[in-house]
Parts: C-alpha cells; sequence; structure tokens
C-alpha cells in the first residue's frame, strides 16, 4: 500500500487553497476520519477525554444517519465535526455533480464549513464548485497520516512513523473505522501520552 506518513511540500504548492496545516505554536491538530461507529468511535472519545484532548471528527453523513446519538456525544463533549461526504467517495472517480450532490446529502446530518475529502482525493473542478455552493467551506487536508488502516504495518511503527513527523501546527490523521481500529486501539494511547509529555496542547479545528 502506497502512501506518504508526511505531506510534500509540493502538494501545498499544486493545492494552496487546501489547508495543510496551522501556524500554531504547541499544538496538534487531531483528526479521525470516517465514523461515527459504535465500535470505535466511543473508545477513541474516552481517551481524548482521558487526555483532556480536542479533536476534530469528519464524519461519514450515512454513519451519522445510522449512529446520531453518537455524533451528539462528539458535539456535547466539545470536539468539532466536518464533512466527509454522505458515502465517502473518491473524488478523483467521481463526476463532478454526483461529488457535489454527496457532500450535500452529508451536510443535511453535518452541520459544519469543514470539508475533508475521502482518500484526499479531489479534483480542482470540486474545490471550486464546493466553494461556489459553500463560501464559508475550508477544505481540510493533513501533514501527517498515520497509516492507521494498513493492515500489514505493525501497530509500532506506525506510532514511530507518527510521533516523528507531526510537529507543531500538524493535522494528524487517524481513523474511527473498524478497519483501522487493530492499530488505533493500540496506538492513540501512546500517542497522546507521548505528546502530552513533549508539552503539546490538542484542540479541534
Amino acid at each position: 500500500m502506497m502512501y506518504l506518513v508526511k505531506t510534500p511540500v509540493f502538494l501545498r504548492w499544486i493545492y494552496p487553497q487546501l489547508v495543510w496545516k496551522k501556524h500554531v505554536k504547541n499544538t496538534i491538530f487531531l483528526t479521525f476520519d470516517d465514523g461515527p461507529i459504535p465500535e470505535v468511535t466511543p473508545f477513541v472519545l474516552d481517551k481524548l477525554k482521558e487526555y483532556d484532548a480536542k479533536a476534530t471528527f469528519f464524519c461519514i453523513g450515512d454513519n451519522v444517519r445510522k449512529h446520531p446519538e453518537i455524533y451528539q456525544r462528539i458535539l456535547n463533549e466539545g470536539h468539532s465535526v466536518g464533512n466527509h461526504t454522505f458515502n465517502h467517495l473518491k473524488g478523483w472517480e467521481t463526476e463532478d455533480e454526483e461529488y457535489l450532490d454527496n457532500y450535500e446529502q452529508c451536510r443535511r446530518y453535518v452541520d459544519s464549513d469543514l470539508f475533508r475529502p475521502p482518500y484526499g482525493r479531489i479534483k480542482k473542478s470540486q474545490v471550486a464548485k464546493l466553494k461556489k455552493v459553500n463560501p464559508e467551506i475550508e477544505i481540510i487536508m493533513w501533514d501527517v497520516l498515520s497509516g492507521d488502516f494498513d493492515t500489514k504495518l505493525k501497530p509500532e511503527k506506525c506510532l514511530r512513523k507518527t510521533i516523528n513527523n507531526t510537529c507543531p501546527g500538524s493535522i494528524v490523521v487517524f481513523h474511527d473505522s473498524l478497519k483501522a481500529f487493530p492499530i488505533l486501539e493500540d496506538v492513540l494511547p501512546k500517542a497522546l501520552e507521548f505528546w502530552k509529555r513533549k508539552g503539546y496542547a490538542f484542540k479541534a479545528l
């Protein structure tokens, strides 16, 4: 499975209108994609509470429809939420109008101007159309991809790569999904403990 843990600078040049990182001292922005689901999201919320950490959850609209009580818990505990399309569509393989419709369908369940394209794949034409239908939209990417979704990755390697590439202002991606949970369950508490000892605060976008 090919992916980059650290987002290369040239991608930020190609897509300067997307948010890749924040310039904030001593702060990490944790993000969780693909939930909410009962098997994983409550575990994440419990761990975040333990470390007094706030995060941003990029929610799939259909999962919010199925599990509104978990979505409400995310909000009640002071985290922020973002749109991750209704059905986790891959922008590169989807016609613009279908992509836009799926975004709008998610908006019925997720009230947020934050958006993250599933797989981080979005066409420039889709960016333009999203900004047209919602001028307030912030398209949030990342500068550290944990790789927790990689079933061949050892948890200790995932942890090492994630903490080694994180710096002040980093936007870090984890996944509250069934596929990621075997790694996330091991890595998230250890990463939170490491970052806390380093003096980082954890804020929502």
